[in-house]
């Protein structure tokens, strides 16, 4: 029977799409975070580990099971053991409820590429942020009021997402993370180098990456490290299954694996570099410790870096523009 499935343009293209499935979001605002509550810079040690014992023996698993099927993960698990269809439509309903969140994210973010410019979030980034811009109380409120505002963005976001995958595998998926992987490197590239010349910097730094070797007994420190692991990878999700089942018959899954899982890994720690030293600098500008000042997913993004922004002076919007088209980009 001829396989008239259709496959990714070169292994290449593959490779850039894997990455940008596996770099996102929590490579920016939630790997610093996490590193620096379980250990700073000895947290490293079970990462690292974690990544070569757990994530890419599943990553490689997902790859394994997604080519020789070629097939979506529900037919594909269904091959491999009876109920298996039940586990691949789990996955399925996993990746749905991910991509409602991060379109709620992409709107929050694009809304801040344009609030960056002459910091429209005033003195009180998180009363703009809740209050005014979300219209709720607080991050532990729950609000289910139509906002107009919010509510059109996030389906401009879903149908330019339907566009996407109209476009099938080499016009759609890959196309587009060969467009928005390199710009994601470039700016946030730029980004890093900028905080990096920010007064206070090196307090940032030394703060992320001085290590805490106690905390390297707590088994809770190494369940984050399993943890963020399999997060950031996207394993176990039916994402990797899907890409991996438009592969060619003939593919180095292996190396593959090997390029995504270390770049995923290498984005984090930079995301650590840049994240940490403008933590630095807004602890140095508030005269006080880094510890004070740390915070991690919406708080992070959303009120501590405005704050960051605002007291940047001249470089306000650019820094602004670069770390908000980054979050969108990443999404």
């Amino acid at each position: 029977m001829t396989d008239t499935r259709e496959n990714w343009s070169s292994r290449s293209g593959f490779i850039i799409a894997a990455v940008g499935s596996a770099v996102g979001l929590g490579n920016i605002w939630r790997f610093p975070y996490v590193a620096y509550e379980n250990g700073g810079g000895a947290f490293l040690i079970p990462y690292l580990l974690a990544l070569i014992t757990a994530g890419l023996p599943l990553l490689f698993l997902d790859y394994a099971v997604g080519h020789k099927a070629r097939n979506s993960p529900p037919k594909a698990y269904r091959k491999l053991f009876r109920g298996g269809e039940t586990l691949g439509w789990w996955q399925v309903c996993v990746c749905i409820i991910i991509g409602l969140y991060y379109a709620s994210v992409l709107t929050w973010a694009g809304s801040y590429v344009y609030f960056s410019i002459g910091q429209m979030w005033g003195s009180d980034p998180e009363g703009f942020f809740f209050k005014t811009y979300l219209q709720t109380t607080d991050a532990k409120t729950f609000d289910f009021r139509f906002v107009g505002h919010l509510f059109w963005p996030i389906v401009g976001i879903w149908a330019a997402t339907l566009i996407i995958l109209y476009g099938g595998v080499k016009k759609g998926v890959e196309l587009s993370n060969k467009i928005f992987m390199p710009l994601l490197f470039v700016l946030f590239t730029v980004l890093v180098i900028q905080a990096l010349r920010l007064p206070g910097a090196v307090q940032g730094l030394n703060a992320f990456f001085t290590p805490n070797w106690a905390a390297m007994m707590d088994y809770k420190v190494w369940l984050a490290a399993y943890g963020h692991t399999f997060f950031s990878l996207s394993v176990g999700f039916g994402i990797m299954v899907t890409y991996a089942s438009y592969l060619k018959p003939k593919t180095n899954l292996t190396g593959s694996g090997l390029i995504v899982g270390f770049a995923n890994a290498s984005t984090e720690i930079l995301a650590g570099i840049g994240i940490f030293a403008a933590l630095g600098f807004m602890a140095h500008a508030a005269g006080t410790e880094v510890k004070d000042v740390v915070s991690g997913g919406i708080g992070l993004a959303f009120i501590a870096f405005p704050k960051i922004i605002s007291s940047l002076g001249a470089g306000a919007d650019l820094f602004g523009l670069l770390f908000f088209s980054s979050l969108f980009v990443a999404g």
